[in-house]
């Protein structure tokens, strides 16, 4: 049984022991071969190929943001068919992971690693700056006063109080944690979306005060590569970052390194008292079923349970940091003791379960989105080179409207 998947370095270690162990109790009835695909993007690029070739793989892992082109593109059985046809119990599936990949509660494919964005920062420097280390701030009108006390130019310990890479991704977390949609017809769940709104007053306004805080020396731009912001907070030289949990254990180990003192909270408001949550992201699990056997489809369905198992999770997220989709996972005894050693990752557990599902916080579904992130990406770097922000955001919008009219005619 073929199985496709964008994991590299440790996840694919993590990965590797899963599909042995899944290997080891079904010796002699199903074999699962699993092939690295390249990164996310590569993945999918492939996959479209193999569609042309009629050689796609039994399983492939996708990234959140190719949910929209696997439901259009009408190869794979939906999750929703084996679960309701097996009667499968699936309570213990995290109700926010599974909303991303729903539509009019019909879950199209199985979760998988999941992460979720936070703020970290640098306690020790806030301890220096003479700011609370227990009081981290959560909208833009805090990080920025946090930041006038932490950086260089106002005479604090950091060079900067705040960097975060130029990834469109923040972006769509801070219109979800604004309880805003990113794109029409209800985030793409009430229809298919015609258009991005990254341009709209809640998200220029992210954009604005970002651009300003870059301008008054308060905040670095360390442009697209999100390895170059990481690398920017793990040497202290900003105090405040935004990033995946993901991000938790490579933090983690530089703090120690380091001699200061890490702390994570939520993922912040644009101001203060808004209701929304953030937008979980990584990728899912889909079974194809054109041009394949019965029996292939079944081994598929019994890999991707064995996967999903709150064993199996608990393992994947002590050996990686991603979240587990399973609520059982949580309660594993070693994932107990993980988190007493790692208590930062509980900020995104309880995160995740205090996040009301809405179609803000489950995401925008559009055949095009991960042009439309590149696209907010060119309007948030050409405001923070000094283009006025409303202009930026509205020019990059309009950028994405052939492309998603060219996409919705192309699968109608």
């Amino acid at each position: 049984m073929a199985f496709w998947h964008a994991m590299d370095g440790t996840n694919a270690e993590a990965l590797t022991k899963l599909v042995s162990d899944f290997n080891a109790q079904n010796t002699g009835k199903i074999e699962v071969k699993a092939t690295y695909a390249g990164k996310y993007d590569d993945a999918i690029t492939k996959y479209k190929a193999a569609i042309q070739s009629k050689s796609t793989p039994d399983v492939i892992q996708i990234y959140d943001i190719g949910t929209r082109f696997m439901i259009d593109a009408k190869q794979t059985i939906p999750m929703q068919a084996f679960i309701d046809r097996d009667k499968l119990d699936v309570s213990d599936l995290q109700p926010n992971i599974t909303g991303y990949y729903s539509i009019d509660d019909k879950l199209n494919s199985m979760p998988f690693n999941t992460s979720m964005p936070v703020l970290y920062y640098n306690k020790s420097l806030f301890t220096k700056a003479g700011l609370d280390p227990e009081k981290p701030p959560q909208d833009l009108v805090a990080i920025r006063t946090a930041a006038e006390k932490l950086s260089k130019k106002a005479g604090g310990p950091a060079d900067y109080g705040f960097g975060a890479a130029i990834y469109g991704w923040l972006l769509e977390q801070f219109i979800a944690t604004d309880g805003k949609e990113y794109c029409d017809q209800g985030n793409g769940r009430d229809g298919k979306a015609t258009k991005v709104q990254f341009d709209s007053p809640e998200s220029v306004e992210v954009v604005k005060w970002w651009q300003t805080m870059v301008k008054d020396g308060l905040a670095a731009n360390t442009g697209r590569d999100t390895k170059a912001a990481q690398a920017a907070f793990k040497s202290g030289q900003l105090a405040i970052t935004l990033e995946s949990t993901g991000q938790l254990g490579g933090f983690s180990k530089a703090a120690k390194e380091g001699g200061w003192e890490l702390g994570a909270a939520n993922y912040p408001h644009i101001k203060a008292g808004t209701e929304g949550g953030p937008i979980i992201g990584g990728a899912s699990l889909w079974i194809n079923g054109e041009n394949h056997e019965d029996a292939n489809k079944e081994a598929a369905w019994r890999f991707v349970k064995f996967l999903a198992d709150k064993k199996s999770q608990a393992q994947w997220h002590i050996g990686t940091g991603y979240f587990p989709i399973s609520k059982g996972a949580l309660e594993e005894p070693s994932d107990v003791e993980y988190r007493k050693a790692n208590p930062l990752f509980d900020v995104a557990v309880k995160q995740l379960e205090n996040t009301k599902l809405s179609k803000a916080t489950q995401g925008c579904l559009l055949g095009v989105m991960p042009q439309a992130r590149k696209a907010s990406e060119d309007g948030l770097e050409a405001a923070l080179n000094g283009t006025d922000p409303q202009e930026a955001m509205t020019k990059a919008a309009e950028s994405l409207k052939s492309q998603i009219d060219q996409y919705n005619s192309s699968v109608e």
